[in-house]
């Protein structure tokens, strides 16, 4: 059996390509693959050859939000059947190293990501018309769930454990900063786990109505009006919980302006040297925390979805079928027009 791949080859090197699949083995499954989202790796790894010190060093399948129907099953393979839709999580620990002994799984050590060009030879992703995965790292979705939801597993269970870095936030009042797919996703969040105000800044209106739709109480352009988020900074500051999802100088120091003392901000944009107002952070004592990854909230995800407690269609503004790989990347990496672009594989 052959499938087709969408497989970088180096930068703007793109190509859709034909390989062999295998059938699964003990413990695995045959996936038909529904839907794929292009992330921002994804993009890096398409525009730059790679993001920071990670770089393409042989050709890679991208993708890691991926959801489709289970075809096949090896033996041993438990838990599911032909015909079933699943969420695939792309993460897999090594269940042995000393971080995994203490349940940080999303620190592993010997971690295999989908489409990560972090270890060589690289994980291979999920940008494939059929993939081979265990079953282990397939989440049963209902029947009536589509699999373009589904895919958006992934990126929804990265705002969960961001939401849950951040602490309760029923009640509280909220800043995100930047509504591309993960601010979006981390308003919902905040909107399901009972926030009583929710900003959202963008440089984008067509992002931002995005945000509204998915669950921002105000929605603020800092482009057109860089002086809204001034009257959040009086007293020392408003926001209990910030979500800092840009990775920009800007966004940073205005989240450290508007959020109250002993407040919290966690940093879930990543970037390279990041300039911070360090005297008004230690004053106002405010907990600047990371967030990496996930774990066990790729199972929550998958349930908040396919419950329709998270309701994800607002944020998945364009669907192409794969054969128009080029216009996919090219569309999904301009946000002027697109949140979060999947790649349809029906």
């Amino acid at each position: 059996m052959e499938t087709r791949v969408c497989r970088l080859h180096g930068q703007h090197d793109l190509r859709l390509e034909t390989l062999p699949v295998s059938a699964p083995g003990p413990g695995e499954v045959l996936v038909r693959m529904g839907a794929g989202g292009i992330c921002g790796s994804d993009l890096h790894y398409f525009h730059d050859g790679g993001f920071g010190p990670i770089r393409v060093r042989e050709p890679i399948i991208l993708g890691h939000e991926v959801a489709g129907t289970v075809e096949a099953l090896g033996p041993e393979s438990k838990g599911l059947a032909a015909g079933d839709k699943v969420a695939l999580n792309p993460s897999r620990p090594c269940g042995e190293c000393r971080y995994c002994l203490k349940d940080h799984f999303n620190h592993c050590l010997n971690m295999r990501f989908f489409g990560s060009a972090l270890r060589f030879p690289h994980e291979q992703g999920g940008f494939r018309e059929r993939m081979v995965v265990p079953a282990a790292q397939c989440v049963k979705l209902s029947p009536g769930t589509s699999l373009s939801a589904g895919a958006c597993a992934e990126p929804l269970a990265v705002c969960l454990h961001a939401g849950n870095r951040a602490g309760d936030l029923e009640g509280r009042r909220v800043l995100v900063t930047g509504a591309g797919p993960i601010g979006v996703l981390c308003a919902a969040v905040a909107r399901a786990r009972g926030a009583a105000e929710i900003v959202v800044t963008d440089l984008q209106d067509h992002a931002l109505a995005v945000a509204s739709a998915m669950g921002a109480t105000r929605a603020v352009n800092v482009a057109r009006d860089p002086q809204a988020l001034d009257a959040y900074a009086a007293d020392k500051g408003s926001f209990d919980v910030a979500f800092e999802c840009s990775a920009a100088a800007p966004a940073l120091a205005a989240a450290i302006a508007t959020v109250r003392p002993l407040g919290r901000i966690v940093q879930v944009g990543v970037t390279g040297g990041l300039a911070v107002p360090i005297n008004l952070l230690v004053g106002k004592e405010i907990a600047l925390v990371g967030t990496h990854r996930f774990h066990e909230e790729f199972a929550e995800s998958a349930r908040l979805i396919d419950g329709g407690e998270i309701d994800v269609a607002p944020m998945i503004t364009h669907r192409l079928p794969l054969d128009r790989l080029d216009e996919a990347f090219r569309v999904a990496g301009d946000r002027s027009q697109a949140v979060k672009t999947q790649l349809d594989f029906a």
